[in-house]
């Protein structure tokens, strides 16, 4: 299997795993009322993951420490996106709110590779116009998504 696979199964199961994890954190905290303590604690996450990468690439010189003023742009900005993405997440599933994770993650994992499909080809152009199928694709991944919603476990 190659290298790449292996990264999609860890965010697959990482992600996975985060919805219903963050939602009984955030409950933990007490309640309706524990959505920015969750989160708080989810930024403490990223930082420490970020901190623990930057030391290993520091020990193992696996890559060059030097930083473009683009890549650190864009990537914040990416960093960002995935921080609204969170919150979102956190406070949808909030008892407070309503949501819970079996609604709110096939919400949440059909409806992001369908407006990622966009970003990427409004970012990347393709070099000619998708099939017909592709669409097709795209309407039975929501699809998808009403299916599980609708005939969740109760």
């Amino acid at each position: 299997m190659k290298t790449w696979v292996w990264f999609v199964v860890l965010a697959v199961v990482s992600w996975g795993a985060y919805v219903p994890t963050v939602h009984h954190g955030a409950s933990a905290f007490g309640g309706g009322r524990g959505s920015f303590r969750a989160f708080l604690f989810v930024g403490v996450a990223y930082f420490l993951m970020a901190g623990a990468i930057l030391l290993y690439l520091a020990m193992t010189k696996t890559e060059p420490l030097v930083i473009s003023g683009k890549g650190a742009t864009l990537s914040t900005f990416a960093g960002l996106c995935g921080a609204l993405g969170a919150l979102g997440v956190i406070f949808a599933t909030s008892p407070r709110f309503g949501g819970t994770p079996l609604v709110v993650a096939p919400l949440v994992f059909a409806g992001a590779p369908i407006v990622n499909t966009f970003v990427s080809m409004l970012w990347d152009k393709p070099a000619k116009a998708p099939n017909a199928l592709f669409y097709l694709g795209l309407v039975l991944a929501a699809c998808g998504a009403a299916m599980v919603l609708r005939f969740r476990p109760t």
